[in-house]
């Protein structure tokens, strides 16, 4: 069965948050279960467009939706460990991209997990996806470009 490889190039990460794994973040087998995991990377992906002005829904209806999450795990992590989220983009077409995320672990240095999720412009409003908007696309000059 093929296994799913995650790999992004080191220079396109542009943000890091730290978060801690709660005691309710754990599951049966005693480490970071995926449901957290997925919602501790919807976590730094909020903080990481936050950063940056990026607001996920506009007046007009335009907003950000996720497409698509894909995760690696590389290692377990544990309650009261503390992460380090860097989060980037790459990948963008005239719709949307990705935004990238390493996880791991300073405390001893451990990859936690690698993950990226598509998203794309929607308007909320005409229930259409819409092209990238100029202010967005201009807040990220270096990113690679599939279209």
């Amino acid at each position: 069965m093929a296994r799913l490889s995650l790999e992004f190039p080191e220079d396109q990460y542009c943000y890091s948050t730290h978060l801690t794994v709660r005691v309710t973040d754990i599951n049966a087998a005693n480490h970071l279960g995926n449901d957290s995991m997925i919602s501790m990377i919807s976590e730094a992906r909020a903080r990481f467009l936050f950063e940056y002005g990026i607001n996920e829904a506009t007046e007009d209806g335009t907003g950000i939706i996720v497409t698509d999450l894909a995760t690696t795990y590389r290692a377990e992590a544990h309650a009261r460990d503390q992460l380090l989220f860097e989060v980037g983009v790459m990948d963008f077409n005239r719709y949307g991209g990705d935004i990238t995320f390493r996880i791991s672990r300073p405390a001893d240095g451990k990859l936690i997990a690698m993950a990226k999720s598509g998203f794309v412009f929607f308007n909320y409003q005409t229930s259409r996806v819409v092209p990238m908007p100029d202010g967005f696309r201009d807040t990220f000059p270096k990113v690679n470009w599939l279209d």
